[in-house]
């Protein structure tokens, strides 16, 4: 039987010592060739504007940037220390032109309507302390045919896959932090049941061994939905 969940945390990462452990990680992510870039592309997010909700570090936007042509990024992160993080390593990248990051809270983006081709997210919907106001934020600012893209871990996935993990975890003081986000995340079918009212006129829940990936379309007239939405293989919630 699936454990009930165990919210984590309403600030994201905070302080110089866990920023700086929780960098490392995601540098050797990136460096092993194991970040969700490729299943962004994959996806069909290529092109225009992105917002990225909980960057991080901002290694994932700043490598789909690096692989894509004539795309701008926006990152928005609960965690001051996250997002001057994300800024550095942007300058690092030589995409500062390209990326840029507010600090702010996904129940309240800091943008317009309609304003974003794409949003994608990987790893930071378990702790969302409103995950349905935050889709209903996500929703309000994709333009119309807009791609989503969630990911994150499942909190019932296999035991062997959860001790995989953990044996994999660098460096080794986040593997705690690892059995935290697992037990604050949410099960396929509970993601089912969120995003089925929030605003997407096609939306998708796939689990996978270790996470779930939820794609969607935002919401748009009838009559052009087919023509903007024909290379998703989508099904409705």
């Amino acid at each position: 039987m699936t454990r009930p969940r165990v919210p984590e945390t309403e600030q994201g990462i905070q302080g110089a010592a866990i920023v700086g452990q929780y960098d490392e990680m995601q540098r050797r992510l990136r460096d092993k060739g194991w970040l969700e870039t490729g299943d962004i592309i994959t996806s069909g997010i290529t092109r225009g504007l992105a917002l990225e909700i909980g960057p991080g570090p901002g290694y994932l936007g700043l490598e789909w940037l690096r692989l894509t042509r004539g795309t701008t990024l926006k990152g928005v992160d609960i965690s001051a220390d996250m997002i001057a993080l994300a800024r550095r390593n942007a300058a690092a990248y030589g995409l500062e032109g390209r990326a840029e990051y507010h600090h702010g809270d996904g129940v309240d983006l800091p943008f317009g309507p309609g304003l974003f081709d794409a949003v994608f997210t990987a790893g930071s919907l378990h702790e969302w302390h409103e995950p349905k106001a935050v889709l209903l934020e996500i929703a309000r600012v994709l333009k119309p045919g807009g791609k989503l893209l969630i990911m994150d871990f499942r909190r019932d996935m296999p035991l062997l896959v959860k001790g995989c993990l953990w044996f994999l975890a660098r460096p080794k003081s986040m593997r705690p932090g690892l059995f935290t986000s697992i037990a604050a995340a949410y099960t396929p079918a509970e993601a089912r049941i969120m995003v089925k009212e929030a605003g997407f006129s096609r939306c998708d829940v796939k689990p996978g061994m270790a996470g779930i990936t939820i794609t969607g379309c935002s919401r748009m007239p009838a009559i052009v939905a087919p023509i903007l939405c024909a290379d998703q293989d989508l099904s409705e919630v």
